[in-house]
């Protein structure tokens, strides 16, 4: 994966991420969803600007995924996205003050180990 088309993975992937936490702050705007409620809160989902900026978010990291699977095999692009996990549990962790259990943290382990392995290239 050539510089351009890694910094295009890491804007959608980013995005991606700041969609997840922006989704996550109107979810805790939200509250919890029960039975009784739950066509009440879908319908007040609308009203909720964080929902709207996550959903945004969301939709911007979609375009710049579409334009890296014009450069990237699917095969490569698909499982290096999966470096968003390690933002999302960073962000959790610092910003929601959430815990990182040891064996989330060697499970991210195995996530970066493999993300480098499908994105090496080998020079020849």
């Amino acid at each position: 994966m050539s510089i351009p088309e890694f910094s295009l993975l890491l804007i959608s992937v980013l995005i991606s991420v700041a969609g997840q936490f922006f989704l996550k702050m109107g979810a805790i705007k939200l509250g919890k969803v029960y039975g009784e409620n739950m066509i009440d809160l879908i319908l007040n989902m609308i009203t909720i600007p964080e929902l709207l900026l996550g959903l945004t978010c969301y939709g911007i990291g979609a375009v710049a995924y579409i334009l890296l699977l014009t450069k990237v095999n699917l095969s490569v692009a698909a499982p290096a996205v999966s470096i968003g996990y390690i933002f999302s549990v960073l962000l959790g962790y610092f910003v929601l003050k959430e815990t990182i259990p040891l064996t989330r943290v060697f499970g991210l382990g195995l996530i970066v180990s493999g993300v480098i392995l499908v994105i090496w290239k080998k020079s020849t």
